[in-house]
């Protein structure tokens, strides 16, 4: 697997994922949908059309969802025991059917877990920017991670 154990992470490590994913319609009215989300401003183009935005706004938790996923491969893919928890999460600007997403992600802290020995948490910054450059989600998320020589 080519993600990392606890061991190869540091404190202002970065990736720039490869992964892009341009947004659609689809997506974000079958999330909205799925997740029980009935919010005119993801489904209705009438009522979308007289907002300040002008057109419907992508679903923000499905942004949040891709900008973690395209980290995954670099960074946890079959070395993380799990999520603890996501701070610090925000949309500074919107995102609209046919915008593609990037993400970044940069280590920000680290600690060996005193409950599970070999094991450690790391903190990770997550940045998503659309095809102009815009930041459109930023989050940290703790994740627990295996170690190289577990306990």
């Amino acid at each position: 697997m080519p993600g990392l154990y606890f061991e190869e992470f540091h404190v202002g490590q970065e990736f720039h994922h490869a992964f892009s994913r341009t947004v659609t319609e689809m997506d974000n009215t079958m999330f909205s949908l799925l997740t029980m989300n009935p919010q005119p401003l993801h489904l209705d183009a009438h009522f979308s059309e007289n907002t300040e935005f002008g057109q419907r706004l992508f679903n923000s938790l499905y942004t949040l969802g891709i900008m973690i996923g395209m980290s995954v491969y670099d960074t946890t893919l079959g070395t993380t025991i799990g999520n603890l928890g996501m701070t610090e999460v925000k949309f500074p600007k919107p995102v609209f059917h046919g915008d593609t997403l990037k993400a970044h992600t940069k280590v920000v802290g680290l600690r060996p877990s005193k409950s599970r020995p070999g094991q450690g948490i790391v903190e990770f910054e997550h940045t998503c920017t659309n095809q102009r450059g815009e930041v459109v989600a930023i989050c940290r998320r703790s994740g627990l991670m295996r170690g190289k020589k577990e306990g």
